[in-house]
């Protein structure tokens, strides 16, 4: 019988994003800034318990986990220190 994995992985690792080409949508803001983004996953070896990085130059722009993948498409949240607009990109 084939072993399940597990929902989050042991070892999280980091995606990084720039944020000048960084397409999402907002599910959630708070003060104009996006704090719970859907965005498309192109890597098949992101898994929830990843971190989702958006950078401009040495800003960051967004860091939080990302909790779900379904379809292709991840939502990671960043409530504390979002700087990313809350629009549809």
């Amino acid at each position: 019988m084939p072993e399940e994995r597990p929902s989050y992985t042991n070892n999280s690792q980091t995606v990084v994003a720039d944020a000048d080409t960084f397409e999402f949508e907002t599910l959630e803001a708070s003060n104009g800034h996006a704090t719970v983004v859907r965005f498309t996953v192109e890597n098949p070896d992101v898994r929830p318990g990843d971190v989702l990085l958006v950078l401009s130059g040495s800003d960051i722009h967004f860091h939080g986990m990302i909790g779900i993948i379904e379809d292709g498409r991840g939502v990671a949240t960043d409530r504390r220190g979002s700087l990313l607009p809350a629009t549809v990109q």
